[in-house]
């Protein structure tokens, strides 16, 4: 058997990815399985054996018999009453040292859509985990019916035929102006020659019964062109909803919204219609000439936003609550819809898989120039956005509900202002850093953290080259370890909030190595920079905040003692960056970065513009202050 070193092996291991520990003195555990399960439903991890946790330390225990382990895992895995798949390959279980005790490292990838849901025992509706952040939850029924309706790849989730409901209840404007699309795009496809009837049986609206004869509205059709009332009685979850918010006055909720209101007919077809416009109104359109030196009529990024809108509805499960949702806001896009991902991120990343929930809306789209079907959509998303030189489209999977999100920031890779203050902050030093390095830090000041997964999403390089990079600028206190129980990520040193718990461990195998994979400490003294001497009150600040805030100006404070300190001054007002740094004697540069963020983050300070956290009048005010 391969043996491994244990702390070379995981820092790479979990970045990123998952990490449980689980002791094992007394043979394979039983709530083994049930992180199994949990890791191969949600995105994979690796579980190690013979570590064991208690209230948050770890004890190094080792495994007694690592061969025997592996021989019980390996007739466990293949039995059909313990676990419904066996999903690891021959490499997948690894035995790694310590100190001279043994553990048992078990990789589990995350189970294919085929696969899900992989369930313990012989019942999936009871033995069905998924992971969640405060670690394995066990599925509801209606978590595990999705799971079961995504597993089918013969009957797409839009091909059901919905009893009770006919051609009458689709709306024929609908059908006319897409017939119209289609006509434009493609004026001599033989599909044109049919009947509404004959068109909509070619696009999957409609399903003929081969037995009876019998023609039933699918839903897709319903979907695609229903009418407003029978898109509420036929699918009472379905929901589209279009929020532009542009105005920077507070009281000013949404700017513009489409949603089921009555006054239109609110089917997928409608609603693209009418938000593809909106989405890209304010991306410049550079002068282009296609091949027949025709000019283009859109950009890179409009081709973005129509394959990120498309993708939104076409692999959304209608059925799921919270429907389909379209936020514009003046520096980002978010699109968010019902479901999970059928693939991996990395199949998801690396493209050329193509995996759709609803394949006739698919179709339906793709005929009116609306989408692709070989996997490259997520390619030409980020294609169109690096075009104009903006941060990468991120992608966030939340479940319970299962909600799947693409943010699409419309702020540059590199801000200026950004790449200044960090050059200010780490001086020679971050000269010196090649172009990964660089792209972690700015992401981690522009986003509030970094972490592996986003850095493939933004530069696509491999996840060992992302790992050393990260860890590297940890070693140069560039970047610091945030304190969360599962998948790493990475802050600049000081935006997290001190912590009173301990990261220590009791076991008598104490390493220094153990700490570069468990959560990394924080400071407990304040490091943002005080200034000295006391000096004069500046006129714009409110009167009584100079007095209360003169114990900290010149003078280094506990973080926890700073932190409240700013959440008395700002409990009345209003305050800025500048106007806090005056205030308390700091840089606020340092401030903003090392303490009000992570406080923000925190949820113990609110801003005044959330929508756009980098406005230069930006400023801050306790939560739950009445002002």
């Amino acid at each position: 058997m391969q043996q491994l070193d244990l702390f070379n092996s995981l820092p790479a291991a979990s970045e990123g990815t998952d990490l449980e520990f689980k002791a094992a003195k007394g043979g394979l555990p039983g709530s083994f399985w049930e992180t199994y399960s949990a890791m191969a439903n949600t995105d994979g991890g690796m579980i190690v054996l013979g570590v064991a946790e208690r209230g948050g330390i770890l004890s190094f225990d080792g495994v007694p018999d690592p061969g025997q382990l592996r021989t019980t895992l390996w007739n466990q895995l293949n039995d059909r009453q313990k676990v419904s798949a066996n999903l690891l390959s021959a490499n997948a279980i690894q035995v790694s040292t310590q100190g001279g005790r043994q553990f048992l490292t078990v990789q589990v990838p995350r189970a294919s859509r085929e696969q899900r849901p992989v369930y313990v025992g012989a019942n999936p509706m009871t033995g069905t985990y998924r992971r969640a952040e405060d670690g394995d939850y066990r599925c509801s029924a209606d978590e595990v019916r999705r799971l079961l309706a995504d597993q089918s790849a013969t009957e797409p989730a839009d091909a059901r035929v919905i009893p009770g409901f006919a051609l009458a209840d689709l709306d024929t404007d609908s059908i006319k102006q897409y017939r119209n699309r289609f006509s434009s795009r493609t004026p001599d496809h033989p599909w044109l020659s049919e009947d509404d009837t004959g068109l909509l049986l070619k696009l999957g609206a409609l399903r003929r019964d081969r037995a009876s004869g019998q023609v039933g509205l699918t839903a897709a059709g319903l979907l695609m062109f229903g009418s407003f009332e029978a898109l509420r009685e036929g699918l009472p979850s379905y929901h589209v909803d279009y929020r532009e918010k542009l105005s920077t006055d507070p009281a000013v909720r949404w700017t513009d919204r489409i949603h089921a209101d009555g006054t239109w007919q609110p089917n997928l077809f409608q609603f693209y219609q009418r938000v593809r416009q909106r989405l890209g109104a304010d991306i410049k359109l550079p002068f282009q000439l296609d091949a027949d030196l025709v000019r283009r009529g859109e950009s890179p990024a409009h081709e973005a936003l129509r394959e990120a809108l498309v993708n939104a509805m076409v692999h959304a499960d209608h059925l799921g609550p919270g429907g389909v949702v379209i936020e514009r806001h003046a520096d980002r896009i978010e699109l968010s819809k019902p479901g999970s991902l059928l693939v991996s991120r990395a199949q998801l990343l690396a493209g050329g898989v193509s995996e759709c929930r609803n394949k006739a809306l698919q179709l339906m789209f793709q005929m009116i120039g609306g989408g692709e079907k070989a996997g490259s959509g997520m390619d030409k998303i980020r294609s169109g956005w690096q075009s104009q030189h903006w941060r990468s489209p991120k992608i966030e999977e939340t479940m319970h509900p299962d909600r799947v999100r693409l943010l699409m920031p419309m702020v540059s890779l590199i801000p200026a202002e950004v790449d200044a203050a960090l050059r200010q902050r780490f001086g020679e030093t971050y000269g010196t850093l090649d172009a990964l390095s660089v792209q972690a830090l700015v992401t981690a000041a522009v986003e509030g953290a970094v972490s592996n997964g986003r850095l493939q999403e933004i530069a696509g390089r491999h996840p060992t080259d992302i790992t050393a990079t990260l860890q590297s600028l940890v070693r140069l206190d560039m970047l610091a370890r945030q304190k969360q129980r599962r998948w790493a990520s990475y802050s600049l040193p000081g935006d997290s909030l001190p912590s009173d718990a301990s990261s220590h461990s009791s076991d008598p195998v104490s390493l220094p190595s153990e700490a570069s994979f468990l959560p990394s400490g924080l400071a407990t003294e304040d490091d943002s920079h005080p200034s000295t001497g006391d000096g004069e009150p500046p006129s714009d600040l409110p009167p009584g905040l100079w007095h209360l805030a003169g114990a900290a100006r010149g003078r280094r404070l506990r973080k926890d003692a700073l932190a409240s300190l700013i959440e008395q001054l700002c409990a009345e007002h209003w305050l800025s960056a500048r106007q806090l740094a005056d205030l308390l004697g700091r840089d606020p540069a340092n401030l903003q970065t090392k303490v009000l963020a992570g406080l923000v983050r925190a949820g113990r300070l609110v801003l005044r513009h959330p929508d756009v956290p980098n406005r230069p009048d930006q400023a801050y005010r306790a939560a739950g202050a009445k002002v």
